[in-house]
């Protein structure tokens, strides 16, 4: 299919991108990767007339690993961050989640920044992102305001950045060390099906505080397990996994398409939720 007709603007400051945002609005799209944006312009879902290219921007590609947080510009890549020793170092499980985006092409070009703000359900990122308390650093006229990825992503293909704000960075909390990550996927088509992210601290074989756990690709957004009774419960206990699994099959609402019916993405749920839990007992951190 043929692309319509549309400008692209380059610019080589965060204000300038703004100013153009405020200028254009809701015909404007930020430009950086353009994996998903472009795909969408070329299948005639989507349309703007004006395209924000951001990569000239050099404070947006930094990639920073600080003692306390991971802080990745808006044009790093996918490539980038699974390649990264610092970021594989405090953050494994991140760096072999962003190794098994899409592919090799897309991880090449697309950005973790671009991935959010496009908002498709189907992505590995944004449950991992949620369970880590990771947030969004965005630009607007009026200054700068932060936002967590569980309150950006807001349906498919929804967020709540206003039409005059630029994402210029995602920054992620560095657990503390004794700190468990699992992130686990099941995946038939291009895109996963469902994706479990599991984040606990596990002591004597028992939850410190409520584990997270969030579902991802199954539902519109990423679901958050609710599970403050697992506070102090036993790990390992079958028990424990029950309760998990079923609690995440409670918490989402999956619709029947070609990756299955409701009810069995909700099984699939269940089962991908009892193999992260085995990879956080397994101490895969």
């Amino acid at each position: 299919m043929v692309l319509r007709r549309f400008d692209v603007h380059k610019v080589t400051s965060v204000a300038e991108a703004v100013a153009l945002r405020q200028r254009y609005g809701e015909d404007a799209a930020v430009y950086a990767g353009g994996t998903e944006l472009l795909l969408a312009m070329k299948l005639g879902v989507a349309r703007w007339p004006h395209l924000i290219d951001i990569k000239p921007i050099a404070a947006l590609r930094t990639l920073a690993v600080t003692k306390d947080l991971v802080r990745i510009g808006a044009t790093v890549t996918h490539w980038d961050l699974e390649r990264d020793p610092a970021v594989a170092n405090v953050l494994p499980v991140f760096a072999r989640l962003e190794a098994n985006v899409a592919n090799v092409r897309v991880r090449a070009a697309g950005t973790l920044a671009g991935n959010l703000a496009f908002a498709e359900p189907h992505a590995d990122p944004p449950a991992l992102l949620v369970a880590l308390g990771a947030r969004v650093i965005l630009e607007g006229p009026t200054g700068t305001r932060n936002l967590l990825v569980s309150d950006l992503l807001t349906g498919m293909y929804q967020t709540a950045i206003a039409p005059d704000e630029v994402i210029v960075a995602i920054e992620i909390p560095l657990p503390a060390r004794d700190v468990r990550m699992a992130y686990v996927k099941f995946q038939v088509l291009e895109r996963p099906s469902v994706g479990v992210a599991a984040v606990a601290t596990v002591r004597d074989g028992k939850f410190v505080g409520p584990p997270a756990i969030v579902i991802g690709s199954v539902d519109e957004v990423p679901r958050a397990v609710p599970a403050a009774e697992l506070a102090g419960a036993l790990a390992g206990d079958p028990r424990t996994a029950e309760a998990l699994a079923e609690a995440a099959s409670a918490a989402v609402d999956p619709s029947d398409d070609l990756a299955g019916s409701a009810e069995y993405k909700r099984h699939v749920v269940g089962v991908f939720v009892r193999r992260a839990l085995g990879q956080l007992m397994a101490g895969a951190a």
